[in-house]
Protein backbone atom coordinates (compact mmCIF):
# COMPACT_ATOMS: atom_id res chain seq x y z
CA UNK A 1 0.00 0.00 0.00
CA UNK A 2 1.77 3.28 -0.77
CA UNK A 3 0.83 6.37 1.31
CA UNK A 4 2.04 9.90 0.79
CA UNK A 5 3.62 11.40 3.95
CA UNK A 6 3.65 7.76 5.59
CA UNK A 7 6.73 7.33 8.29
CA UNK A 8 8.29 4.53 8.52
CA UNK A 9 10.68 3.57 11.70
CA UNK A 10 13.96 2.04 10.89
CA UNK A 11 15.99 0.23 13.79
CA UNK A 12 19.61 -1.18 13.77
CA UNK A 13 21.14 -2.62 16.72
CA UNK A 14 25.39 -2.11 16.42
CA UNK A 15 27.28 -3.89 19.68
CA UNK A 16 25.03 -2.97 23.04
CA UNK A 17 23.51 0.11 20.90
CA UNK A 18 20.38 0.38 19.70
CA UNK A 19 19.27 2.77 17.12
CA UNK A 20 16.43 3.95 15.71
CA UNK A 21 15.07 6.74 13.16
CA UNK A 22 11.49 8.39 11.43
CA UNK A 23 11.93 7.85 7.83
CA UNK A 24 8.97 9.76 5.80
CA UNK A 25 7.87 8.46 2.23
CA UNK A 26 6.84 10.82 0.06
CA UNK A 27 5.92 11.06 -3.76
CA UNK A 28 8.57 14.46 -5.21
CA UNK A 29 6.18 16.81 -6.35
CA UNK A 30 5.85 17.99 -10.13
CA UNK A 31 7.80 21.33 -10.94
CA UNK A 32 6.05 23.78 -12.18
CA UNK A 33 8.19 26.57 -14.17
CA UNK A 34 7.15 30.05 -15.69
CA UNK A 35 8.29 31.00 -18.64
CA UNK A 36 9.52 34.87 -18.61
CA UNK A 37 9.09 35.09 -22.12
CA UNK A 38 11.71 36.13 -25.07
CA UNK A 39 13.38 38.98 -23.44
CA UNK A 40 12.96 38.62 -19.72
CA UNK A 41 10.44 41.89 -19.78
CA UNK A 42 8.05 42.27 -17.11
CA UNK A 43 5.03 42.09 -18.31
CA UNK A 44 5.98 38.41 -18.84
CA UNK A 45 6.73 38.28 -15.21
CA UNK A 46 4.30 40.24 -13.01
CA UNK A 47 0.68 40.35 -13.34
CA UNK A 48 -1.38 43.53 -11.06
CA UNK A 49 -4.54 42.08 -9.68
CA UNK A 50 -6.54 44.22 -7.80
CA UNK A 51 -10.47 44.59 -6.31
CA UNK A 52 -13.06 47.25 -6.93
CA UNK A 53 -16.27 48.23 -5.25
CA UNK A 54 -18.11 51.49 -6.38
CA UNK A 55 -15.18 53.60 -6.88
CA UNK A 56 -14.69 53.21 -10.70
CA UNK A 57 -13.49 56.82 -11.11
CA UNK A 58 -10.52 55.38 -8.64
CA UNK A 59 -9.81 52.25 -10.61
CA UNK A 60 -9.65 54.36 -13.92
CA UNK A 61 -7.20 56.74 -12.18
CA UNK A 62 -4.90 53.60 -10.72
CA UNK A 63 -5.05 51.90 -14.54
CA UNK A 64 -3.98 55.87 -16.03
CA UNK A 65 -1.09 55.80 -13.71
CA UNK A 66 -0.13 52.28 -14.45
CA UNK A 67 0.04 52.67 -17.99
CA UNK A 68 2.35 55.88 -17.77
CA UNK A 69 5.11 53.87 -16.32
CA UNK A 70 3.69 50.06 -17.34
CA UNK A 71 1.99 50.12 -20.70
CA UNK A 72 1.61 47.26 -21.91
CA UNK A 73 1.33 44.89 -18.20
CA UNK A 74 -1.64 42.78 -17.63
CA UNK A 75 -4.09 44.24 -14.78
CA UNK A 76 -7.12 41.98 -13.89
CA UNK A 77 -10.01 43.81 -12.26
CA UNK A 78 -12.44 41.57 -9.55
CA UNK A 79 -15.42 43.58 -9.04
CA UNK A 80 -18.29 42.84 -6.91
CA UNK A 81 -20.28 45.79 -8.34
CA UNK A 82 -24.28 45.69 -8.11
CA UNK A 83 -24.31 47.69 -11.28
CA UNK A 84 -21.15 46.49 -12.89
CA UNK A 85 -19.65 49.39 -15.46
CA UNK A 86 -17.90 48.61 -17.99
CA UNK A 87 -13.81 48.88 -18.50
CA UNK A 88 -12.56 49.19 -21.54
CA UNK A 89 -8.92 49.14 -21.77
CA UNK A 90 -6.17 47.49 -23.39
CA UNK A 91 -4.64 44.56 -21.66
CA UNK A 92 -7.19 44.63 -18.58
CA UNK A 93 -9.52 41.67 -17.74
CA UNK A 94 -12.13 42.72 -15.67
CA UNK A 95 -14.32 39.71 -13.81
CA UNK A 96 -17.75 40.16 -12.47
CA UNK A 97 -18.76 38.72 -9.14
CA UNK A 98 -21.94 38.61 -6.79
CA UNK A 99 -23.19 41.75 -5.41
CA UNK A 100 -21.26 42.37 -2.55
CA UNK A 101 -19.35 38.96 -1.79
CA UNK A 102 -16.30 40.60 -0.36
CA UNK A 103 -12.92 41.90 0.12
CA UNK A 104 -11.22 38.85 0.07
CA UNK A 105 -13.58 36.66 -2.41
CA UNK A 106 -12.53 39.04 -4.93
CA UNK A 107 -8.64 38.87 -3.95
CA UNK A 108 -9.20 34.92 -4.84
CA UNK A 109 -10.49 35.63 -7.73
CA UNK A 110 -7.89 37.87 -9.01
CA UNK A 111 -5.69 35.89 -8.12
CA UNK A 112 -7.00 32.76 -9.94
CA UNK A 113 -6.50 33.95 -13.08
CA UNK A 114 -3.07 34.92 -12.71
CA UNK A 115 -0.68 33.39 -15.26
CA UNK A 116 2.67 34.46 -14.47
CA UNK A 117 5.14 33.73 -11.86
CA UNK A 118 4.63 37.10 -9.59
CA UNK A 119 1.50 39.15 -8.99
CA UNK A 120 1.49 42.36 -7.98
CA UNK A 121 -1.36 43.64 -5.36
CA UNK A 122 -2.49 47.18 -5.37
CA UNK A 123 -6.08 48.42 -3.89
CA UNK A 124 -8.14 50.29 -6.25
CA UNK A 125 -7.40 53.97 -5.22
CA UNK A 126 -3.77 53.84 -5.14
CA UNK A 127 -1.84 55.45 -7.95
CA UNK A 128 1.28 54.30 -9.44
CA UNK A 129 4.41 56.76 -8.87
CA UNK A 130 7.92 57.50 -9.84
CA UNK A 131 8.67 55.16 -7.19
CA UNK A 132 6.60 52.31 -7.88
CA UNK A 133 9.54 49.97 -9.37
CA UNK A 134 8.01 46.30 -9.82
CA UNK A 135 11.40 45.56 -10.89
CA UNK A 136 13.44 46.19 -7.46
CA UNK A 137 10.61 44.04 -6.28
CA UNK A 138 11.22 40.75 -8.71
CA UNK A 139 15.18 41.63 -8.15
CA UNK A 140 14.11 40.83 -4.55
CA UNK A 141 12.52 37.50 -5.07
CA UNK A 142 14.82 36.29 -7.89
CA UNK A 143 17.56 36.72 -5.47
CA UNK A 144 15.85 35.24 -1.83
CA UNK A 145 13.86 32.77 -0.63
CA UNK A 146 10.95 35.19 -0.06
CA UNK A 147 7.47 34.17 -0.96
CA UNK A 148 5.92 37.94 -0.73
CA UNK A 149 7.92 41.52 -0.69
CA UNK A 150 6.19 44.70 0.32
CA UNK A 151 7.11 48.33 -0.03
CA UNK A 152 6.11 51.92 1.25
CA UNK A 153 2.01 53.01 0.65
CA UNK A 154 2.06 56.81 0.09
CA UNK A 155 5.29 57.42 2.18
CA UNK A 156 4.43 54.73 5.35
CA UNK A 157 6.84 52.24 5.80
CA UNK A 158 3.47 49.40 7.10
CA UNK A 159 5.08 46.29 8.35
CA UNK A 160 4.14 43.65 11.11
CA UNK A 161 5.70 41.25 12.90
CA UNK A 162 4.18 38.00 14.00
CA UNK A 163 4.53 35.95 17.43
CA UNK A 164 2.58 32.74 17.65
CA UNK A 165 2.39 30.94 21.15
CA UNK A 166 1.02 27.47 21.28
CA UNK A 167 -0.82 26.34 24.67
CA UNK A 168 -2.61 23.29 25.68
CA UNK A 169 -5.77 24.46 26.23
CA UNK A 170 -5.83 27.12 23.15
CA UNK A 171 -3.26 29.20 21.02
CA UNK A 172 -1.98 33.06 21.56
CA UNK A 173 -1.03 35.34 18.82
CA UNK A 174 0.49 38.63 19.14
CA UNK A 175 1.15 41.31 16.34
CA UNK A 176 3.33 44.08 16.52
CA UNK A 177 4.80 46.60 14.51
CA UNK A 178 8.06 46.72 13.36
CA UNK A 179 10.50 43.71 11.64
CA UNK A 180 12.84 40.77 12.72
CA UNK A 181 16.04 41.89 10.96
CA UNK A 182 18.00 43.27 7.95
CA UNK A 183 17.85 41.07 4.47
CA UNK A 184 21.42 40.01 3.28
CA UNK A 185 22.30 41.59 -0.13
CA UNK A 186 19.69 44.35 0.44
CA UNK A 187 20.01 47.40 2.64
CA UNK A 188 17.10 49.12 2.15
CA UNK A 189 14.87 45.78 2.97
CA UNK A 190 14.03 43.46 5.87
CA UNK A 191 12.90 40.59 7.48
CA UNK A 192 9.14 40.98 8.61
CA UNK A 193 5.48 38.54 9.00
CA UNK A 194 2.88 41.31 7.20
CA UNK A 195 3.03 44.07 4.65
CA UNK A 196 0.40 46.92 3.76
CA UNK A 197 -1.86 46.18 0.56
CA UNK A 198 0.71 46.95 -2.18
CA UNK A 199 3.16 43.54 -2.48
CA UNK A 200 4.64 41.13 -4.95
CA UNK A 201 4.02 37.53 -3.83
CA UNK A 202 5.16 34.52 -5.84
CA UNK A 203 1.51 33.26 -7.53
CA UNK A 204 2.00 29.25 -6.36
CA UNK A 205 2.95 29.98 -3.16
CA UNK A 206 0.29 32.64 -2.52
CA UNK A 207 -2.26 30.67 -3.15
CA UNK A 208 -1.51 27.70 -1.09
CA UNK A 209 -2.69 29.95 1.51
CA UNK A 210 -5.76 31.39 0.02
CA UNK A 211 -7.63 34.70 1.12
CA UNK A 212 -10.29 33.41 3.62
CA UNK A 213 -13.43 34.62 1.79
CA UNK A 214 -15.57 34.65 5.19
CA UNK A 215 -13.68 38.16 5.80
CA UNK A 216 -15.79 40.57 3.67
CA UNK A 217 -15.14 43.45 4.44
CA UNK A 218 -12.52 44.81 6.44
CA UNK A 219 -9.44 42.67 5.78
CA UNK A 220 -5.60 42.14 5.68
CA UNK A 221 -3.07 41.22 8.17
CA UNK A 222 -5.36 38.43 8.39
CA UNK A 223 -3.98 37.09 5.39
CA UNK A 224 -0.44 37.17 6.67
CA UNK A 225 -1.63 35.68 10.01
CA UNK A 226 -2.99 32.42 7.72
CA UNK A 227 0.14 32.82 6.26
CA UNK A 228 2.86 32.50 9.26
CA UNK A 229 4.99 29.54 8.87
CA UNK A 230 4.05 29.63 5.32
CA UNK A 231 5.13 32.28 3.74
CA UNK A 232 8.18 34.39 4.30
CA UNK A 233 7.92 38.03 4.06
CA UNK A 234 9.88 41.16 3.42
CA UNK A 235 9.67 44.75 3.29
CA UNK A 236 11.59 46.91 1.30
CA UNK A 237 11.49 50.93 2.34
CA UNK A 238 12.73 52.55 -1.25
CA UNK A 239 9.92 51.05 -2.97
CA UNK A 240 6.54 52.37 -3.34
CA UNK A 241 3.13 53.36 -4.10
CA UNK A 242 0.81 56.73 -3.94
CA UNK A 243 -2.58 56.90 -2.89
CA UNK A 244 -5.11 58.97 -4.03
CA UNK A 245 -6.50 61.90 -2.38
CA UNK A 246 -9.06 61.20 0.64
CA UNK A 247 -10.33 64.95 0.43
CA UNK A 248 -14.30 65.18 -0.08
CA UNK A 249 -14.96 65.54 -3.91
CA UNK A 250 -17.13 68.26 -5.20
CA UNK A 251 -19.16 66.63 -7.84
CA UNK A 252 -22.47 65.30 -6.18
CA UNK A 253 -22.55 61.80 -7.83
CA UNK A 254 -19.11 60.78 -6.85
CA UNK A 255 -19.85 62.71 -3.34
CA UNK A 256 -22.44 59.96 -3.46
CA UNK A 257 -20.48 56.63 -4.37
CA UNK A 258 -18.07 58.05 -1.97
CA UNK A 259 -20.47 58.24 1.38
CA UNK A 260 -21.81 54.51 -0.25
CA UNK A 261 -18.76 53.44 -0.26
CA UNK A 262 -17.64 53.87 3.52
CA UNK A 263 -20.94 52.78 4.74
CA UNK A 264 -19.92 49.35 3.31
CA UNK A 265 -16.38 49.17 4.06
CA UNK A 266 -16.72 50.58 7.58
CA UNK A 267 -15.17 48.49 10.13
CA UNK A 268 -17.60 47.61 12.51
CA UNK A 269 -18.02 46.48 16.71
CA UNK A 270 -19.96 43.24 15.13
CA UNK A 271 -17.17 42.88 12.36
CA UNK A 272 -14.24 43.10 14.43
CA UNK A 273 -16.14 40.37 16.84
CA UNK A 274 -17.11 37.67 14.00
CA UNK A 275 -13.05 38.18 12.68
CA UNK A 276 -11.94 37.64 16.18
CA UNK A 277 -14.42 34.42 16.21
CA UNK A 278 -14.24 33.14 13.01
CA UNK A 279 -9.62 33.45 14.30
CA UNK A 280 -10.53 31.96 17.50
CA UNK A 281 -12.33 28.93 16.32
CA UNK A 282 -10.40 28.27 13.05
CA UNK A 283 -6.87 28.81 14.63
CA UNK A 284 -7.47 27.40 17.76
CA UNK A 285 -6.50 30.49 19.72
CA UNK A 286 -7.32 31.35 23.30
CA UNK A 287 -6.11 35.23 22.69
CA UNK A 288 -5.00 37.93 20.95
CA UNK A 289 -3.15 41.16 20.82
CA UNK A 290 -2.01 43.84 18.35
CA UNK A 291 -0.23 46.88 18.47
CA UNK A 292 0.38 49.22 16.02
Amino acid sequence: VFLVNAVDMVSFEVGSHLVKFPVTIRQPALPKLFDPGPDNNIRDLVTITTKTFLRYHKLRALIKSIRQFYPDIKVIVADDNEHPEKIDEPNVEHYIMPFGKGWFAGRNLAVSQVTTKYYLWVDDDFLFTEDTKIEKLVEVLEKTNLDVVGGLLAGNDFKYKIFYEEGEDGNCLHIRSGSYHPLEGFPNCVITAGVANFFLARTEESRRVAFDPKLQRVAHIEYFMDGLGNLLVGSCSDIGVGHQSKDPVTDSELAAVEKAYEEFRTNTEEQIRFKLSLHYFKNRMKCYTRVD
